[in-house]
């Protein structure tokens, strides 16, 4: 394929000056976007079956979004840096360094949590700013800096900390990372939501018109441009059944322990950093770079500053990572983190991130996400062995990047 021709494809057509372009309906499918979610439920069925429903009762949905939520935040900032080209190897010793850093400050110190909480993401911005400058300015590969950081702020976690954790931590800190919203409006009396939490009900619908009204203006915008749209029959068929799975998920958490506060900070930063990656002249120039950084430079793009800031976000969002992680353990300790850029990056090239770079969703990374922490949770479920299960996560892992090689082939977009 030509680069004029590549060009050529990613230029969104205006449309004429007679009007609004006649939509061309076609009814397609694209392996790289829809493969994840096709295998996201498979998987899903599969160990529900093996675990004999367990999988799907109320208190483990709650368990599993509450014990993942850490490496679900770490993989919003990883499939950014991984989209721009690079890699973050350093992102569990940020998650120890940061959560040691909030102790200190709440448990020894005694400042209030939500100064500490402020100081402990800005130190995480400190942090990504350093390694940003040295990936960005100074040309040194993102791998050979974030390996570095890995083992100083690793150090400097062993070194603050000693053999000891501190704890613990303030109430508040610990409801964010385990607790659960009140029941301000009681629950449901009768029927098959028996029990429910009214609120979560409530929530969910909201979330299923807002998928609604989105998907729908999306539709509609290519319909303005006239670009090729599916049949509203399939386009409806999707939605009914997104919009099925979503509610399943938040009844299933009504009937419990009502909203985890963890899943809502989660959400809003998925859905912020969605709108971050595609509505915004920043997330097309992280796309730009990730996929030809000659050519961004060239069109004008701030390589060099886009690099630094995602790597800053990097930062914060790990230090976010670390004081959710600590205060579910109610204790900061040394070893905190250890393997959570692994489940990270695995997250992001199992949601569909391209190694060479330019690809990626956030909704895809944390697809990606849930995968492995269904494996795991399942698996553990089934009651085996550690071994087993780093075994069954490399190969799904060596399966996402093979299938993402293939599919280019296919498509003609890579020869290898």
């Amino acid at each position: 394929m030509s680069t004029a021709t590549s060009a050529q494809d990613d230029v969104t057509p205006l449309p004429p000056a007679g009007g609004p372009a006649r939509p061309r309906v076609r009814l397609s499918f694209n392996p790289r976007e829809s493969g994840i979610y096709i295998a996201f439920a498979l998987i899903v069925v599969l160990f529900w079956i093996l675990t004999d429903g367990a999988l799907l009762e109320p208190q483990n949905i709650s368990n599993i979004i509450v014990q993942n939520s850490y490496i679900l935040i770490l993989a919003i900032g990883m499939i950014l840096i991984i989209i721009l080209g690079h890699i973050d190897l350093s992102a569990g010793s940020v998650v120890a360094v940061t959560g040691a850093l909030c102790a200190l400050l709440t448990v020894d110190l005694g400042v209030p949590w939500p100064i500490a909480a402020i100081a402990t993401m800005g130190a995480g911005a400190l942090i990504g700013a350093w390694q940003g400058y040295w990936v960005a300015y100074f040309g040194i590969p993102a791998f050979i800096v974030t390996l570095a950081g890995m083992l100083i702020f690793r150090a400097i976690t062993m070194t603050t900390l000693g053999n000891q954790g501190i704890g613990p931590f303030p109430d508040e800190i610990r409801t964010l990372s385990n607790g659960f919203t009140p029941g301000w409006l009681g629950n449901v009396a009768l029927g098959p939501l028996g029990g429910a939490d009214i609120v979560t009900l409530l929530v969910g619908l909201g979330l299923v018109a807002a998928l609604f009204l989105m998907q729908w203006r999306a539709r509609a915008g290519r319909i303005r441009y006239g670009q090729t749209v599916e049949p509203i029959e399939i386009f409806a068929a999707k939605l009914v059944v997104a919009a099925l799975v979503l509610m399943f998920v938040v009844v299933q958490l009504a009937r419990f322990k009502n909203l985890p506060w963890v899943l809502i900070l989660l959400t809003v930063l998925v859905v912020g950093y969605s709108l971050v990656t595609s509505n915004t002249i920043f997330g097309r120039h992280i796309y730009a770079i990730g996929g030809n950084r000659q050519a961004a430079a060239l069109s004008g793009v701030k390589v060099n500053a886009v690099t630094f800031w995602i790597f800053v976000n990097m930062g914060v969002l790990a230090a976010i990572a670390g004081i959710i992680f600590a205060g579910r353990l109610n204790q900061a300790g040394p070893t905190a983190g250890q393997n959570f850029e692994l489940d990270a990056i695995a997250a992001a090239f199992i949601g569909g991130a391209a190694v060479q770079g330019g690809i990626g969703k956030v909704v895809g990374a944390i697809t990606g996400g849930l995968i492995m922490a269904v494996i795991n949770n399942g698996m553990s479920l089934m009651g085996a062995a550690s071994d087993r299960v780093m075994l069954v996560k490399g190969l799904v892992l060596l399966a996402a990047v093979a299938y993402d090689i293939w599919t280019k082939r296919r498509a003609g977009v890579s020869r290898i």
